[in-house]
This record gives structure tokens, C-alpha cells and sequence, in this order.
């Protein structure tokens, strides 16, 4: 089930509104798509469907995947929407489907926590991928602590959003024992001072893991990139589907 930041409409609608409009750290995962001649794509955890509507625009054949049905909804309704689709669920759901490139943005990656529901995704993934096909996703480095900046203090926001009114939002550490970090989102909406919270896990697992893991479910790392819009902060991983055996 889909934490529920993605799951309850009220959230879903207001999502995006408390992200970079800009989402500088969807360029690379679009460069990635004309650096490797990938025309059919698939959008793993796509969420809102903003890297999904992004590549339709682009003339690309992209599919979205996702468990929050409150998020696509939300996706359906964007630019190129209907040029997409839009599957609920997960990749291991959807065997039928094939691709030249997955991606997992954002923390996407993360959120599998237990070992085995890692396992299984990475080889629904590499089933999906035609051969030389490439599997990309991002990480944050478990060594620089990002959740030590999961504070109401440095992550207070509050925005104006059209037909809903003012929103404040804020994260709260929960728990740290890694390799899994809890922390907490809290909404308050001030038309009918309605004030929602969803609660979350990620799992930081490190860079040799995350290779062990790979080689497992017969994947190939071509290369482990920084991300631009956190320096220093993340990994991307690129892994090339290995050969059938």
C-alpha cells in the first residue's frame, strides 16, 4: 500500500505544489532517455506523472506505474497525460510489458524496504527491459545523513494552491535505525482547517549493496553518476540488463 501522502486525495492534489516546479532532478532521467536511444519508457513509481508526461511530450511510448491511485488521478490530468499509460500497481504486476529504459526517481528506490520486495522489483525490471536495455534510478548516499535536515525547522513551507486555498507543510524526523529512517509529513489546510499527516519509511541502503543486489537479479552497472540537483548527496545508478542465461 501507498503511503498515504500519495494515497488520500486531498494530499495527492496538492503534491506538486510543495515541490521545485522546475524539477531540475528530472533533466538527467530525460537526457538519459535520448543518451541511449530509449523510445519506450517506463515510469516506475511515477506518482503525479511528471516525468511520464514530460517524455510523452517528447513523442516517447511511455508507461506509468504506480500503487497511489490518488496520484494518478492527479497524473491524468496533466499536459500529454493522455499520451501515457497509466497502470496502478507494481512492476511486478505488470509482466507483460516491455521497455528499452526503466526509471525510478525521487526516493522511489527507497521505498521498497523489505529485501525481498527489492528482489522481486529488480527482476520484474530486468524481465521487462529488451536486451540492451538500462535500468536507472537514484539513492541518497546513507553517509550523508540527509535526515538530519527532517525538521520542522528547515522544511516549513506554506504555498497558495488555486481552488484549495492556503496549505502548510512540514516533515518530522520519527526514527532513525538504519538502514531505515520514519519521518513524517503534516498538511494543514487552512479553508476548513482540516490537518492531515502520512507517515513514511525508506530504506538507505548503501553503495555496495545496492551493487550486490543488482548483480543478483543479472543486471550490469555501467556507471553510478552524481545527481545534479544534490551534489555529493545521491547516487544514480545505471545497470544494463545482462544476457539471458
Amino acid at each position: 500500500m501507498a503511503d498515504k501522502i500519495f494515497e488520500e486525495p486531498r494530499l495527492a492534489d496538492v503534491y506538486d505544489w510543495f515541490d521545485s516546479p522546475e524539477r531540475p532532478d528530472l533533466d538527467p532521467y530525460v537526457a538519459m532517455t535520448e543518451e541511449f536511444g530509449a523510445q519506450a519508457v517506463i515510469d516506475l513509481g511515477c506518482g503525479t506523472g511528471n516525468l511520464a508526461c514530460r517524455l510523452a511530450g517528447l513523442g516517447k511510448d511511455v508507461v506509468g506505474i504506480d500503487p497511489a491511485l490518488a496520484s494518478l488521478d492527479v497524473a491524468r490530468r496533466k499536459p500529454h497525460a493522455n499520451r501515457v499509460r497509466w497502470m496502478h500497481g507494481t512492476m511486478a504486476m505488470h509482466a507483460d510489458l516491455q521497455a528499452d529504459l526503466i526509471a525510478m526517481t525521487g526516493n522511489v528506490a527507497q521505498v521498497f524496504v523489505a529485501d525481498d520486495e527489492w528482489r522481486s522489483t529488480l527482476r520484474a525490471c530486468r524481465e521487462a527491459l529488451r536486451p540492451g536495455g538500462r535500468l536507472v534510478f537514484e539513492v541518497r548516499d546513507p553517509a550523508m545523513e540527509a535526515w538530519k535536515n527532517w525538521n520542522r525547522e528547515q522544511t516549513y513551507q506554506i504555498v497558495d494552491v488555486p481552488d484549495i486555498g492556503r496549505v502548510e507543510s512540514w516533515t518530522d524526523l520519527l526514527d532513525v535505525r538504519l538502514p531505515l529512517v520514519a519521518f513524517r509529513h503534516t498538511f494543514v489546510f487552512h479553508g476548513d482547517g482540516a490537518v492531515l499527516t502520512s507517515d513514511s519509511t525508506l530504506r538507505f541502503r548503501g553503495r555496495s549493496e545496492i551493487l550486490d543486489s543488482l548483480s543478483a537479479a543479472n543486471f550490469a552497472v555501467e556507471a553510478i553518476r552524481d545527481a545534479p540537483d544534490r551534489p555529493g548527496m545521491e547516487f544514480v545508478f545505471i545497470a544494463l540488463r545482462g544476457p539471458d542465461n
